[in-house]
């Protein structure tokens, strides 16, 4: 076996200068949403026009915007990337996923495809298909249809979105008729009773029953969810309204899928979600309506550490003023959000940045019907109730934002229960609407802010709208939204393989675990023709690897942070060179069950590792527990799309088919601690066809 060593024929000499000398700081550079317009296929550009905002100003603001550093991802001397610096616009709270952008179209061919769509957005009985979010929304479909991909169309729906649709088999024709291709209703679906896919050779979509009817969705009833996904090979989010709410649609059934990936609209959304957090223009205004202050005070802190001012407006700036000491109706002051409003009126204070409340509201009186008064804010008469706001407040918010850079508005500007938005509302839209002529980054978020926006606005496409701020609001307080979690990992940064390596161009051996790195170690020094990548889960370990590997001579080695299981792909597929070698010796056998959900070695790897070796390429698994050796080559020959073959030799037939020594000669920290207690390893090697690629 000592021939496999010999993987290329060709040598490649090494530069003669120091590796590390003439390497920038910087080898990886986190990636950017490079989301924008329909389907993804190009950037969405604003245009660098000057600021302005004409008309008459009301009233007098203070200009109080000073000039602000951003937090910019630094890389420590030498060579060391954090997956977890941030660039102002990366938070812990969402997660680098894998989208369907990034699939390669030719793996959709022929599998089954699960997109859990938002009833929100292609049931809605007044639906503009030319907008970017609908039409997005829609191309998730078309795009796997076109691919050649067996579809499974889930979601809940209600007649709140459309009164016209109840029945799945309305809701079939509808989408046939905007998808302009037949979809066809399953019959039933149940914890017992697998959905009944008749058919299936003839017909390309399906939809399965509204999920809202049964009790195991938002319980993401485990049981249900694998009936859901039963046959399913891939999954596709396309639901961003339902990503903070744990259901069995959008959470459990990427437990029974071996790819869980984003849509189209789903990672538009998101991209725009991380826009919130990202502090690159300044100045930065934020205008929060709504209520609910006490439940919201996080997200508000977060809001107050980003932005250079905060305007409130709705009645939540009742619990701004009452903090302030305005007098205002007891009626609008929530209870338990005295020391809430203190605090970000503290905080604001602490970093200099000016909060705006109303100074003026339009009110109304029940005993006198249709007659409305204009009171200041803190004097308002007894019997009088706000329900707009004035001309002064107005002017103010107009004043402050034609300074802005950047501006958000999240929530209704309303005082009461009403689902008619105000005229102070089409004000602060016919604002935005003449911001975004000019170079300033508009962000909408919530239902009615979003419906008066394309109500006033001539320009819908220079804004971005979140119609859920649910979603939104549990984004800012921090927490993790379960249905962008759940789906598979992708690598966060783009690699710099120049600054990595002295000759990129030299084929490429990659070790999946790599532990304290001694088998990448060795091997490095011994081929200095190759170069030898460690993936591996553990930071701390891939920090020492990197450290031995600068402190030493090798310059073909290299140690990465990630989760191989989901980012394998991403990171291999960048390398300029040929993969010539992958190795998985000795992987945990405790995240190896069949049952794990994030056990290592799943479908997605071996089918990226099949279609990224090159030809003639080989895949070496050792393991000291047998029943682990078996899974893995029984994983690699079944998902490995007939590329694979275990490669035989005469050692191998005396020992059941198993390699009886390391064909390289260099062994991993764990082998040599199975070596040196005189227990067995169970070895083999795969060779890719000679002829595929």
């Amino acid at each position: 076996m000592g021939q496999l060593l010999n993987l290329v024929q060709p040598t490649f000499f090494l530069n003669k200068f120091s590796f590390y000398q003439d390497r920038p700081t910087t080898l990886f550079q986190q990636k950017r949403c490079s989301y924008g317009g329909n389907c993804a296929l190009q950037k969405h550009h604003y245009h660098g026009l000057q600021l302005s905002f004409p008309g008459e100003v009301v009233g007098r603001v203070e200009s109080f915007f000073k000039c602000k550093v951003s937090c910019g991802i630094t890389v420590k001397t030498g060579f060391f990337p954090s997956a977890y610096l941030c660039n102002g616009g990366e938070l812990d709270a969402i997660p680098h996923i894998q989208t369907l952008r990034n699939l390669p179209k030719e793996r959709l061919a022929s599998k089954v495809v699960m997109v859990r769509f938002d009833s929100t957005m292609l049931l809605r009985e007044e639906m503009d298909q030319q907008t970017r979010e609908v039409s997005n929304a829609l191309f998730t479909i078309k795009y796997l249809y076109e691919a050649g991909a067996k579809i499974i169309l889930a979601s809940d729906w209600s007649v709140t979105s459309n009164p016209k649709l109840v029945l799945a088999e309305s809701v079939a024709d509808f989408l046939s008729s905007i998808l302009q291709c037949k979809v066809v209703p399953v019959s039933c679906i149940s914890c017992n009773i697998p959905p009944k896919m008749e058919g299936l050779e003839k017909a390309d979509i399906f939809l399965l029953e509204n999920l809202s009817e049964f009790k195991e969705e938002v319980a993401n009833c485990s049981k249900f969810a694998q009936m859901l996904s039963s046959g399913v090979d891939i999954f596709v989010n396309d639901s961003f309204s339902q990503s903070h709410k744990i259901l069995a649609s959008t959470v459990g059934v990427t437990r029974f899928c071996h790819s869980c990936v984003a849509g189209f609209y789903f990672e538009e959304s998101l991209c725009q979600l991380k826009k919130v957090a990202e502090t690159s223009r300044n100045p930065y205004v934020a205008v929060i309506g709504g209520g609910n202050f006490f439940d919201k005070a996080a997200a508000l802190h977060f809001l107050a550490s980003r932005c250079d001012g905060l305007v409130f407006v709705g009645r939540m700036s009742f619990q701004i003023m009452h903090a302030l000491g305005v007098s205002v109706p007891l009626n609008f002051v929530e209870h338990g959000a005295l020391r809430e409003a203190l605090d970000i009126v503290r905080f604001a204070q602490n970093r200099d940045i000016q909060i705006l409340y109303p100074k003026d509201f339009w009110c109304k009186n029940d005993c006198l019907p249709g007659k409305l008064e204009l009171f200041p804010a803190h004097s308002i008469l007894d019997g009088w109730v706000p329900v707009d706001l004035g001309p002064m407040s107005l002017g103010e918010i107009n004043s402050l934002l034609t300074e802005c850079k950047k501006v958000i508005w999240i929530g209704p500007v309303k005082f009461s229960n009403s689902n008619q938005h105000t005229n102070g509302a089409s004000k602060l839209a016919q604002m935005l609407d003449l911001l975004s002529q000019s170079n300033c980054d508009l962000t909408v978020v919530g239902n009615m802010a979003c419906k008066v926006i394309m109500q006033e606005s001539s320009s819908i496409s220079e804004f971005n709208m979140l119609e859920n701020a649910s979603v939104v609001w549990e984004f800012l307080k921090g927490r993790k939204l379960p249905g962008v979690t759940a789906l598979d990992r992708a690598y966060p940064f783009e690699i710099n393989w120049n600054a990595t390596y002295c000759d990129p161009m030299q084929p490429l051996v990659v070790d999946i675990g790599s532990g304290n790195g001694l088998f990448i170690l060795g091997m490095a020094r011994k081929r200095k023709d190759l170069n030898f990548l460690g993936l591996e889960i553990n930071e701390k370990l891939v920090w020492r690897c990197l450290d031995s590997v600068q402190q030493s001579t090798i310059k073909n080695g290299y140690f990465i942070a990630t989760n191989a299981t989901s980012t394998f792909r991403s990171i291999v597929s960048s390398y300029p060179g040929k993969l010539v070698l992958v190795s998985i010796q000795c992987p945990n056998p405790n995240f190896n069950k069949p049952e794990y959900r994030w056990r290592m070695l799943q479908r997605a790897l071996v089918e990226a590792v099949a279609d990224l070796l090159t030809s003639d390429g080989k895949v070496f698994l050792q393991s000291d527990i047998e029943a682990v050796a078996v899974r893995m080559r029984e994983q690699f020959l079944k998902y490995g799309k007939g590329k694979l073959s275990v490669v035989h030799d005469q050692d191998a037939e005396i020992n059941r088919g198993w390699l009886e020594e390391n064909p390289f000669g260099v062994r991993s920290d764990w082998e040599q601690h199975v070596i040196d207690r005189g227990a067995p390893m169970y070895r083999l090697m795969l060779s890719k066809s000679t002829g595929v690629e």
